[in-house]
């Protein structure tokens, strides 16, 4: 597919996607897998992209048994933290001077405005320097004030740790993953999405030429149910951490448990926006349409249940109504895009079915959605953004979409916007819009959350602590100083006097 006003590909990205195989990543260099081969497509037009390594679970144990080996008896866990520290500020300077190469990369395989996939790499560099930066001030060794004895702490990187990250943010969240991991001295491996995973199986060729010690960072691509599996259920593996839906969540959760492997899971949302009669109601309209069709709804913290004051009801929904209408769906690489494609068929028909869902069981159409099609985008999987509003019990209120689709419902009072905010199975990020800030922190602070935002949405940033609850994670968050030492083992050393 191509067009008069379609960014062209940079020639690293022509180069690497047209080797043929692109192999796994084990021990500082490229390897097929033992399960074959599988293809990544793009989701703007559904042609083929590369052919993609297959690895089997023997594959993704010798990847953690080289992790393990080369954080039992290489430099990189014994190394001061500012020694480790200039290698991974290379990889950040590395990963940076190729910003265009894995930014084309990640819009290609995701399906991302290439604006929002930039945005994505750049998230990747700042969390490697945020937590790089971190471990040069941090304190591992803590004196304890005991009467009788010795005492202090002292900490410890705990070695191998496994990463399984989605399609959604591929880039992205194997940054947030590895960040605070590689920092601490761990040794990492990464299973990629199979839908997604050319920027990770990229970094491992950039972290090589950056000067990362072979081992420290593999990357196992293949399927979820046989390479994710595997990981997951390795006993060597020391942390384990999961972004994804909370039904494999629990698998990966169930796995890790029974080798008593501590995993941390950041899973999927169901987010309220509560909007009260004092806004802009133009600016706030202007903000959460932005919201919910970046990345074209596929975000697991987003706003999808929008509860609007009844006196200002009718205004804001109009306003969302004109300004939804006016967004430009389109291919990723074409400029003036503003919503692109979802990751794959099997996403689409999911937004599909559930507006199907909803309308059958007492929803109606404010905005109507669905797919669509883009001249000149092939088999491109589009969807129109979309307005549901009805009884706050049915099915696409209640289960995540994942989707540019946004449920509707009115509230008159303080508390009952906060009940209706905090009835969901979920837990990961609400947001709160008003002019008055006392009632503004009091809302915040009463969802039922990881997460509360106020006048925005999507506000995350390095040293806030990131999580959620219920359905949406455990394990603690990401993001934070707490991150950080969640990847240190601590041993108590005592001596009585």
């Amino acid at each position: 597919m191509a067009t008069a006003e379609q960014i062209q590909l940079l020639p690293e990205v022509e180069a690497f996607i047209s080797q043929g195989l692109i192999g796994a990543w084990i021990d500082g260099r490229a390897r097929e897998g033992s399960d074959g081969t599988f293809t990544t497509l793009n989701p703007g037009n559904g042609q083929k992209i590369s052919e993609i390594a297959a690895c089997s679970p023997v594959d993704v144990n010798r990847a953690v048994d080289v992790a393990l080996e080369t954080f039992n008896h290489s430099e990189w866990s014994k190394m001061p933290a500012n020694e480790r520290g200039v290698l991974l500020h290379r990889l950040a300077e590395a990963v940076e001077s190729k910003k265009h190469v894995f930014a084309q990369l990640e819009a290609l395989d995701a399906g991302k405005v290439l604006s929002q996939a930039e945005g994505d790499v750049q998230n990747f560099i700042d969390t490697i320097r945020y937590f790089t930066d971190l471990a040069q001030h941090a304190q591992l060794r803590n004196v304890l004030a005991v009467r009788g004895h010795d005492a202090w702490t002292v900490r410890h990187p705990w070695g191998p740790c496994g990463f399984i990250v989605p399609w959604n943010f591929p880039f992205l969240l194997v940054g947030w993953g590895i960040g605070p991991a590689l920092a601490a001295g761990n040794t990492v491996v990464i299973k990629p999405a199979e839908d997604t995973p050319l920027t990770a199986l990229y970094l491992g060729q950039v972290a090589k030429e950056a000067g990362i010690p072979d081992g420290v960072i593999n990357i196992v691509s293949g399927y979820g149910e046989t390479a994710g599996a595997a990981l997951a259920g390795n006993p060597k593996l020391k942390r384990m951490s999961f972004t994804g839906s909370p039904e494999v969540g629990r698998m990966v959760a169930e796995a890790c448990g029974r080798n008593l492997v501590p995993v941390k899971c950041e899973l999927g949302g169901k987010g309220a926006a509560v909007i009260f009669d004092d806004v802009n109601i133009p600016e706030t309209a202007k903000k959460l349409v932005e919201a919910i069709t970046f990345h074209t709804g596929q975000v697991c913290c987003d706003a999808t249940r929008w509860l609007v004051h009844e006196n200002i009801y009718d205004e804001f929904i109009d306003e969302c109504v004109v300004r939804l209408n006016r967004i430009k769906v389109g291919y990723q690489l074409d400029r003036g895009t503003q919503m692109g494609p979802v990751v794959n068929e099997k996403q689409r028909q999911r937004i599909i079915g559930y507006l199907d869902k909803g309308t059958k069981s007492g929803a109606d159409f404010v905005l109507e959605g669905g797919a669509c099609e883009v001249e000149g985008s092939g088999e491109g999987y589009y969807v129109k953004p979309a307005l549901l509003a009805g009884p706050l019990d049915n099915v696409a209120a209640r289960e995540e979409i994942f989707g540019p689709v946004a449920y509707l419902g009115k509230f008159q009072s303080e508390s009952e916007g906060i009940e209706r905010a905090n009835d969901t199975d979920y837990g990961l990020a609400n947001s709160v819009w008003t002019a008055d800030l006392a009632r503004a922190q009091r809302v915040a602070e009463a969802f039922n959350a990881g997460n509360g935002w106020i006048n925005a949405h999507n506000v995350i940033a390095h040293g806030i602590p990131y999580a959620g609850v219920n359905n949406s994670g455990m394990g603690g968050g990401v993001l934070s100083p707490e991150t950080y030492f969640d990847y240190l083992r601590s041993i108590s050393v005592v001596r009585p006097l």
